[in-house]
């Protein structure tokens, strides 16, 4: 097969397509956990705040008949989730990854609880008409590029946005150039008039933002239903792409779109007759996680004060 006839395949075409839609998600938390990190609060909270805004996004969006509703939704209880772990982690200063743990396991049950509780115990899972891909032409036959960017829909978009609006804001901007000075020298900030824990909290809050709207990708865009644990680790693997990405927007786009392949092909190697159990293809996501977080990419230039909560007046390392 010509390299021409293996761009315009119909199985790779879909391939394309599929790595982009499972990429989305992993990369807006992604973009949160940077906020987050640059700041100096480790977010281990990220696969929570993606759960509840899953199930936020997907209850509004039930409720009102209005998906643009459900995405609002979903990012307000994002930010709710991120300044509760704010509280924990920047005024009374707590263990990041164990307050960031706890939360994780809190949004499983109260979304299960609180799904149970507005629909029922039933077998059968209310719908909604989720977000589809818009008719952009004859762009989406363009080869290769077509399929990846163009047959998408406007949550993808707004997504792919993000992270042109994260770039800027961290390099171009003075509150970038603030997350950035408290989460390398918070008590250097300080003595600069930095108000250390209202940047913590700002970044905090975006975070839990960016988490939840790509958890209500899930749900208002991919399935158009909500399921319990429907992240499924999403969140944990959005802390290895920070890694791979070295804590850069555009390198957290590369580093989502290499996991949503890797997704991609093992839910298309599943339909063909290779013989490997499916179980070990589903591994595939996983296990690439698992190397980088061994310290294939070594720690990525993480902040000099990252997790080690800063009290005013006293040194950061007491």
């Amino acid at each position: 097969m010509t390299m021409l006839g293996l761009l315009t395949d119909p199985t790779f075409v879909g391939f394309l397509s599929a790595s982009m839609r499972l990429a989305i998600p992993i990369m807006l938390a992604a973009l949160g956990g940077l906020l987050a990190e640059r700041s100096g609060v480790l977010n281990i909270g990220l696969e929570g705040m993606m759960l509840v805004g899953a199930f936020v996004g997907f209850v509004a969006a039930y409720a009102t008949g209005h998906l643009m509703v459900g995405v609002a939704s979903a990012v307000l209880a994002g930010i709710a989730a991120g300044l509760i772990l704010g509280v924990y982690t920047i005024t009374l200063g707590a263990n990041q990854v164990v307050v960031g743990i706890a939360l994780n396991l809190l949004a499983i049950g109260i979304t299960s609880f609180f799904y149970r509780l507005i629909f029922g115990a039933g077998t059968e899972r209310p719908r909604i008409d989720a977000f589809v891909p818009l008719d952009l032409g004859s762009l989406a036959d363009i080869p290769f590029i077509g399929p990846l960017l163009f047959r998408q829909d406007a949550l993808a978009y707004v997504a792919l946005g993000l992270v042109l609006v994260t770039w800027f804001v961290m390099a171009k901007t003075r509150f970038g150039l603030d997350v950035r000075a408290v989460g390398e020298h918070p008590e250097a900030a300080e003595t600069l008039g930095v108000n250390v824990h209202g940047i913590r909290y700002f970044a905090i809050g975006l975070s839990g933002a960016l988490a939840a709207l790509g958890g209500a990708f899930l749900s208002l865009s991919a399935t158009g239903v909500f399921i319990d644990g429907m992240t499924a680790g999403r969140g944990y693997i959005a802390l290895a792409i920070l890694i791979l990405g070295r804590r850069h927007a555009v390198g957290v786009l590369l580093a989502s779109l290499l996991f949503g392949a890797a997704d991609a092909l093992q839910l298309r190697a599943q339909i063909l007759p290779t013989g490997v159990p499916f179980q070990f293809l589903l591994m595939l996501p996983y296990v690439l996680t698992i190397i980088v977080l061994a310290g294939f990419v070594g720690r990525g230039g993480a902040p000099a004060a990252l997790g080690v909560p800063f009290r005013r007046g006293r040194s950061n390392k007491e």
